[in-house]
């Protein structure tokens, strides 16, 4: 692929120029290995101090699998718009579908969560993903998902 960059890393600020997201609903906290149109890394950091503790579970928090899908959806979300950018787009990426998610070990507080994604296939304006979260180099969930690319309405 023509222009494709590898390496390159973004920030949360250059993250949040890509994606709609906010606090509490901003789930990576920095993304790396970013090859253009094919792949990245999205990083979240897991603490005791997110919303979602409290009530999931007293006693034995675990971040929702529901969660962790959301987060390898961002990392794809900013892996299909970092190179829309370039072109001076101004997009926005809607979840469509999961397929065949597995949850393979809880994710609790202290844990440096690792969202592998890779596009799979694309067509216009839909793209199709793989996404694996790793923990320690151990695969803790994986899914496959599509997103439609939209132009961000005013």
């Amino acid at each position: 692929m023509s222009g494709a960059t590898a390496g390159v890393c973004l920030s949360i600020s250059e993250i949040k120029a890509l994606l709609p997201h906010r606090y509490p609903m901003l789930l990576v906290d920095r993304v790396r290995d970013l090859i253009d149109g094919e792949s990245a890394v999205g990083i979240k950091n897991v603490t005791i101090n997110e919303p979602f503790f409290p009530g999931h579970f007293p006693g034995h928090p675990v971040m929702p699998g529901v969660l962790i899908i959301e987060a390898m959806a961002q990392t794809a979300a900013v892996l299909a718009g970092y190179g829309m950018t370039a072109d001076g787009g101004d997009k926005v990426v809607y979840f469509m579908t999961i397929d065949g998610a597995r949850f393979r070990q809880p994710v609790v507080p202290g844990d440096v969560l690792e969202l592998h994604v890779r596009k799979t296939h694309s067509r216009r304006t839909v793209w199709k993903f793989q996404g694996e979260a790793r923990v320690d180099g151990k695969l803790v969930s994986q899914a496959g998902f599509s997103a439609m690319i939209v132009d961000r309405e005013e």
